[in-house]
């Protein structure tokens, strides 16, 4: 029995599909990946990334952080949801970096906020995975 060249062909794109969607990651550095989290399981340093992301973060992203905030519609590219599988598999140096450089148009917050913060937004971040 011969395999029809169209199915074989969907066969290999739909297997491509998938593993490149296993591994998206978001732009940052190889080096991104290695950082620490040195607040990593800190009830405290959540509790306070809660707060500075609804400051900073809930007009784009959306206060469950679901990329479904105020100002999303107005934006040339969507807001990442926090909540999904594509933002929780980064590593937290990943997080932590992205939120420091920013993302076009999520401006950097390399100067607004402190590093101890910017560890508190990715420690509440995480916390965004259980709200799905």
């Amino acid at each position: 029995m011969q395999i029809p060249r169209a199915l074989i062909f969907i066969l290999l794109v739909s297997s491509f599909s998938n593993t490149f969607s296993q591994t998206r990651k978001f732009p940052s550095p190889p080096s991104a990946d290695a950082m620490v989290n040195p607040l990593k399981g800190n009830a405290e340093a959540t509790s306070e990334g809660k707060k500075i992301y609804t400051l900073y973060c809930v007009t784009c992203h959306g206060s469950k952080g679901k990329g479904d905030g105020i100002a999303a519609p107005g934006l040339s590219r969507p807001p990442a949801d926090h909540t999904s599988d594509f933002v929780q598999k980064q590593t937290d140096g990943a997080l932590f970096w992205i939120i420091t450089e920013g993302n076009n148009p999520m401006p950097t917050y390399k100067t607004t906020l402190t590093e101890a913060q910017r560890w508190q937004v990715v420690n509440y971040v995480r916390t965004l995975a259980k709200h799905k």
